[in-house]
């Protein structure tokens, strides 16, 4: 059976199949076959309230059979008549049976609808605060009215139900402190076939510190125990879509304008582009003083062009010098009646425009009496742009006690248009939008109403409010930074009612608002939960846990794993103006999240809470302005995380930035889910954060999981868009504390913490092979830190755009900016194209970066290739230096910053590593230095030594190769202040070094041989005191259990010379008199594709040394010159490559949020008249071929809107001398369905083609004269598309570069048919619905 939105079509309220056995009378939603409910009882009992009254029987019309035989049965009683009678009487049957036809198919009930079930009895409890309602077995009613009750309880199979009417009409507000579904109760409000038509709203009302609180659930909720129903179906709309044209502050391309000032004498005037509402001069012309003012205002009147708005005002007095001349240019330019008889000080304002006679001017006049005009002189006009937005222009002047003002505006009026990307006709006047930032603060985020508009098409709306800031709706550089906007209106609504303020214990020392809203909890063994196109708002209780708009509580499996034959969903809901996150999935499996909004709440918003949360499924939601919370450390910013310590040990103060500051949009706690087409538009902290229990935690505690999250494969990553978060846009990384605070760590339960690192295995069994964690389509951009935070083993980012965030994307502050940042490891980046990084004054911007002040470490597997740099890129690397922003740049992972350009895409050395110029263990002499990226580049084989000792603190290592000693590295180590520092320092294979301390030589030092080959190694020689005494181990460590193999005891050998000969033995050698412990790190087992470590487990010696000295332990002084050796390069240094390289770059060239769509990149190249007569052509390139042009006059190409990629149909060029038969090619020349393209070279003074180009989009004919340049962008077909747009540059100024992004094969142009599009995200959805 397929739903539909329509009432009345396949029946939909079938037997129940889980639960705990209980089941409730009437109609369940979501089963198999229609069920009748059984006759009813002798005798019912009541609800327990006060007696209803007894409804009268619902009566339904016969059926036509029954009719017909109930007309058979009366005639054959009657006697025979004569003929005229009999058809008299079977002419009135027929009648009365046409009638009763009518009736019976007007009313007859809809079993798919619950309100029309015919055991409903309608049920009026009235207006009762003190009301405790029982709905038991046997209580079937249909609430048809408005009430206030106390409570409601529905259990035993009663079952309440909302009425409702086919047109809408019946409205009904439910007013209680809760309602309680258990063990087979229903609640309905509509059913997914036949959606509720009409306005219902569950009002709960309660104060935190008034009323009873009930077991479990506590206060004001809805709550579904065990065998209960929630339905709640309100009308389908289009939850949410993009905006397909920027919509600009104020809703004008170039702004409001506003501007008033005190005796501003004289004749105030403003010139405005009609086309455009952009002012276009602004002067003062003191004609009350000087008469050459008034000769210089009549030569600026003179010079304008035809159709240019001008406004003018008079300030203080303008007449005494005002020339007749003047005075006749303004009559016979603007039309003005008034200016004539202008007197001393008279207010006067006019809005006019050049040439448009006195039918265009609006003018007035008021006169001055004992220091006042008596009123204002206000002159309004209004406009439509060449776009279609309305706006009007007013000029006022006046006199108030002796103080003379004037001023001007230009504003929209009547409304501010949207364009849409989807088909919104769904959405109705007076419905709640939601626009959101498409800049760095989610703050940006608007909220409008709309208007009636019967002139927008289905994809325009049209709101009442004016924007405060820009949203963008275009494609830039090929990323899509439309803002997504949201529909917040439902016609059914669970809302909590609220205090004027905050009160009691309610977190009122951070909100001063009520935060105790409405809660809807969700329960195991539930009979049967849909939540569809519902509003909730003011949900939520910050002050405890458990309580959120949409919470799923230890539910487990609700999909077909748990029985459920039909998928427990929650479908385009608005969850807003919340306290309390938006939907909480708590040890519950298999949900499906789809189409729902979660917009200016607190806390995580979509919040998988244990780490146990396993094969959910959030598909297309959009999340924005997710604010700081109180419940968790991670939802808390700065000042909550520092006052909030009650729950830490002793006098432990949290840090801000480690132990809070995490509050995300989708909070992910274990990656087996799957996040398709979402949108996080705007958090406090990340958008999309994927974090790793190292247990289950909260009421999850003590489960065991068949495996552990930071093993466990990544579910589906599809097509989602994160910005305007301040950390991170997407961030996997991290856990949480999992055990409560104590002396050994004083920190809270539940705090970020570093204890978890994602490497994801097969069946997440680590002994089986690594598998790809795959992002695939992430667009980020506007997010002020990191565009995207990815560290972990194995993570695949592939067909990704990241724009406009602080630093793209980061493999693991906001300035300098870098596009990719490298950071831990390993990584590969391949087929990207970096554009636009150049640096300003204050910041350094580079293509290629490193983490910033990085006291860990940096693989050289981390690799690159196939990279390319567009023109506008002025540091393709950078590996900072010390200043602002990176500080000393001493910390070790500054020091050992490093990576491998495999093709010579970066760099132009292929096989070359790349790092920092100071570095000179990983130096030869052939080295490349990069001075302005304060890099070297060499060629060689590198690897890593990870260095631990105990029972040591604030012990730091020195460094040094055999062949650089005048350059050791120092290295700080992270856990200095622990008992077990640790260094890990980048190296050259196949080199000496030797290792120093800054204090007594650590008794127990480990030495993990990382990213070694099979057979690599190098010589390392370790300072102790001369009369230490060793024993030195060797082993394979399992990590994933910490047991040791194959281990060996090191024995030692009489010389230097006999180490070197027996290399491949465990031996080593001590030099007393230098004090260096000599041994040979050397590789003996295979290491697998990214794994640091060998297959057999990591390679590990132990070092345990016996001496009583305290003697600093640094053996510089005399390992060399003795130990010396020359510098060499092991592997030759590659020439410099002098071909660009082939295939580099991304091959994708738009990267859009519907990549089921085909976009076509249309570039315009118009130069100013001084680069045309340097003889710059002018160019429009279409998907990257370029058409140039260098003649004077008008270019065009026309396109085929419905081939792809694309099929270019005409090339016409108009000469001057031709340009006057454009009009008329532009009419009756183009083939529909097409793209116009059009661009002018030189200037044109007359270019009469405005009435043409209306038919191709523009609302209204545009002033095309004395233009330096014209583009214009238009579609010949039925429709007039958002994109369709005009660019004008006065004369003699060109436009520059202008890229567009057109998309083709739309229905709305009218394209044939090709086949059905492929639609993956719809695809995933299905296949990770199945896979379930």
């Amino acid at each position: 059976m397929h739903a539909t939105n329509s009432r009345g079509r396949s029946p939909a309220f079938l037997q129940p199949q889980n639960g705990n056995g209980h089941r409730s009378s009437g109609y369940v939603p979501g089963k198999v076959v229609p069920l009748r409910p059984p006759p009813p009882p002798k005798s019912q009992a009541s609800a327990k309230c006060p007696p209803i009254r007894q409804e009268a029987r619902a009566s339904f019309a016969f059926s036509p059979e029954e009719q017909q035989a109930q007309g058979g049965s009366q005639k054959q009683k009657r006697h025979k008549n004569t003929f005229i009678c009999f058809a008299i009487t079977s002419f009135s049957f027929f009648v009365a049976l046409a009638v009763i036809l009518g009736i019976s198919s007007k009313y007859a009930p809809d079993e798919n609808c619950p309100d029309q079930n015919p055991r409903l009895r309608n049920w009026d409890p009235g207006q009762d605060s003190a009301k405790q309602v029982v709905i038991k077995q046997g209580d079937m009613f249909r609430l048809t009215s408005d009430a206030t009750v106390n409570s409601i309880v529905i259990q035993d199979g009663g079952l309440l139900v909302f009425g409702d009417h086919k047109d809408g009409s019946r409205n009904i507000t439910l007013r209680t402190r809760y309602i309680l579904i258990k063990d087979g109760g229903a609640l309905h409000i509509g059913a997914e076939k036949c959606r509720y038509a009409s306005k219902a709203t569950i009002a709960l009302y309660g104060k935190s510190d008034e009323g009873e609180s009930m077991p479990t659930f506590g206060k004001k909720f809805i709550g579904v125990e065990a065998g209960g129903t929630l339905e709640l179906h309100g009308a389908q709309k289009a939850s949410w879509t993009l905006l397909a044209r920027t919509l600009h502050a104020s809703g004008l391309t170039y702004g409001a304008y506003a501007f008033e000032k005190n005796f501003s004498r004289g004749l105030n005037v403003r010139v405005i582009d009609q086309d455009t509402a952009k002012i276009l001069e602004s002067e003062r012309f003191d004609t009350h003083e000087y008469h050459n003012e008034s000769r210089r205002l009549q030569e600026f009147l003179r010079v304008q062009d035809p159709g240019r708005i001008v406004a003018i005002a008079v300030g203080d007095s303008a007449a005494k010098s005002l020339l007749q001349g003047t005075i006749q240019m303004i009559q016979d330019r603007l039309g003005s009646k008034l200016i004539q008889g202008l007197g001393y000080r008279q207010a006067w304002a006019l809005v006019g425009v050049i040439n448009g006679g006195s039918t265009s001017c609006n003018e007035s006049v008021r006169n001055y009496e004992n220091h006042s005009s008596g009123g204002k002189a206000l002159a309004q006009r209004e406009f439509y742009t060449v776009d279609g937005q309305k706006f009007a222009v007013t000029a006022y002047s006046e006199w108030i006690e002796g103080v003379s003002l004037s001023g001007f505006r230009v504003e929209v009026v009547d409304g501010v248009k949207l364009h849409l990307l989807d088909d919104v006709s769904s959405w109705k006047p007076g419905d709640q939008i939601v626009v959101a930032s498409t800049d760095y603060s989610m703050y940006q985020a608007e909220e409008f109403t709309l208007l009636p508009c019967p002139e927008c098409s289905r994809f325009q709306v049209k709101v009442k409010e004016t924007p405060q800031f820009l949203h963008m709706g275009e494609i830039i550089d090929g990323v899509d930074m439309r803002a997504e906007v949201g529909i917040l209106t439902r016609n059914v609504v669970i809302q909590g009612e609220m205090e004027d303020s905050c009160y009691g214990e309610n977190q009122c020392q951070f909100f001063d608002y009520d935060t105790f809203g409405g809660h809807v909890t969700i329960r195991k063994n539930f009979t049967s939960v849909h939540l569809s196109y519902v509003e909730l708002k003011h949900m939520g209780q910050q002050q405890q846990l458990g309580r959120y708009p949409v919470h799923f509580h230890l539910c487990g499996d609700v999909d077909h794993r748990g029985g459920y034959r039909h998928r427990t969903s929650v479908d385009g809901l608005s969850i807003h103006h919340s306290f309390s996150r938006c939907i909480t999935v708590h040890g519950t499996d298999g949900l499906l999240i789809k189409d729902t909004i979660g917009f200016d709440t607190l806390g995580h918003c979509f919040f998988l809470e244990d780490g146990v949360e396993q094969r959910n499924i959030l598909f297309h939601n959009l999340g924005l302005l997710t604010k700081p919370g109180t419940l968790l450390p991670t939802d808390r910013n700065n000042s909550m995380c520092t006052t909030m310590r009650q729950k830490v040990f002793g006098n432990y103060i949290p840090v801000p930035a480690t132990d809070c500051m995490a509050v995300s949009t989708f909070w992910i706690a274990h990656p087996n889910n799957n996040l398709i087409n979402n949108a996080a538009a705007g958090s406090q902290d990340a958008g999309i954060w994927y974090l790793f229990h190292k247990e289950p935690t909260g009421e999850s505690s003590g489960l065991q999981l068949l495996t552990k999250p930071e093993l466990t494969p990544l579910g589906v990553f599809y097509n989602n868009r994160v910005h305007s978060s301040f950390k991170a846009g997407l961030f996997i990384d991290k856990g949480v504390k999992t055990t409560i605070a104590s002396a050994a760590d004083p920190r809270e339960y539940l705090c970020l913490d570093n204890n978890a690192r994602f490497r994801p295995h097969q069946d997440g069994d680590p002994e089986k092979p690594r598998v790809a964690a795959l992002i695939d389509r992430l667009i980020a951009f506007k997010n002020n830190d990191h565009g995207a935070w990815v560290r972990g083993g194995d993570i695949v980012v592939q067909n990704s755009a990241f724009a406009d965030n602080g630093i793209g994307l980061t493999f693991a502050r906001t300035f300098p900016i870098r596009g990719f940042q490298i950071y831990d490891g390993p990584i590969h980046l391949t087929r990207c194209t970096f554009k636009k990084y150049v640096p300003t004054p204050d910041r350094y911007t580079s293509a290629i970066g490193f983490l910033m002040k990085n006291p860990w470490q940096i693989t050289p597997r981390n690799n690159l290739s196939l990279v390319k740099f567009g023109p506008h890129v002025s540091l393709n690397v950078f590996f900072g230096k010390p200043g602002p922003w990176f500080e000393d740049c001493e910390l070790d992972g500054d020091k050992n910053s490093i990576f491998h350009d495999t093709d010579g895409s970066v760099t132009g050395y292929k096989d070359a590593y790349v790092g920092r110029i100071d570095n000179y263990l990983i130096r030869h002499p052939s080295c490349v230095n990069v001075t302005k990226w304060n890099a070297v580049i060499c060629s060689g084989s590198y690897a890593q030594v990870y260095v631990q000792t105990w029972s040591t603190q604030n012990l730091t290592m020195t460094i040094t190769r055999d062949e650089y000693p005048s350059y050791p590295m120092v290295l700080r180590g992270i856990n200095q202040k622990a008992a077990f520092p640790q260094y890990q320092p980048v190296i050259m294979l196949e080199k000496g070094y030797t290792i120093h301390w800054n204090g007594p030589a650590p008794k127990t030092v480990f030495l993990y041989l990382i990213n070694f080959n099979k057979n690599d190694w190098i010589r390392v020689g370790l300072c102790y005191p001369s009369n230490t005494i060793f024993q030195i181990t060797f082993g394979f460590l399992q990590r994933h259990n910490g047991s040791l193999s194959k281990m060996e005891d090191y024995e030692p050998v009489n010389s230097l010379e006999e180490l070197q000969r027996k290399q491949s033995e465990r031996k080593f050698y001590f030099d007393s008199g230098t004090g260096l412990l000599f041994l040979y790190l050397k590789a003996q087992g295979r290491r697998d594709g990214h794994s640091y470590c060998s297959s057999q487990g990591c390679e590990r010696v132990r070092i345990q040394a016996a001496t009583d000295s305290k003697e600093t332990s640094n053996c510089m002084a005399k390992a060399y010159p003795q130990y010396y050796r020359k510098p060499s390069a092991l592997k030759r240094m590659p020439a410099m490559l002098t071909k660009p390289c082939q295939g580099c770059g991304t091959r994708q060239v738009v990267f859009t949020s519907d990549p089921h769509k085909s976009y076509l990149p249309v570039q315009f190249q118009s130069p100013s008249k001084v680069e045309t007569q340097r003889g710059d052509p002018s160019v429009i390139s279409v998907n990257g071929t370029d058409f140039a042009f260098r003649s004077a006059g008008v270019f065009l190409l026309i396109v085929d809107a419905c081939s792809v990629p694309f099929r270019l149909m005409e090339k016409k060029f108009f000469s001057l001398a031709d340009v006057s038969l454009m009009g008329e090619y532009l009419k009756t020349g183009i083939p529909p369905r097409s793209v116009v393209l059009l661009s002018t070279r030189g200037e044109i003074k007359q270019l009469n083609i405005s009435d043409s180009l209306i038919p191709l989009g523009l609302a209204k004919p545009a002033h095309l004269s004395n233009k330096g340049s014209t583009i214009f962008l238009g579609f010949s077909g039925n429709s007039k598309p958002s994109w369709t747009k005009l660019f004008t540059s006065p004369a003699g100024q060109g436009l520059g570069l202008l890229e567009q992004f057109i998309p083709l094969q739309l229905e709305e142009y009218g394209c044939p048919r090709i086949g059905a599009v492929r639609r993956r995200d719809l695809e995933l959805l299905k296949q990770t619905s199945k896979a379930h």
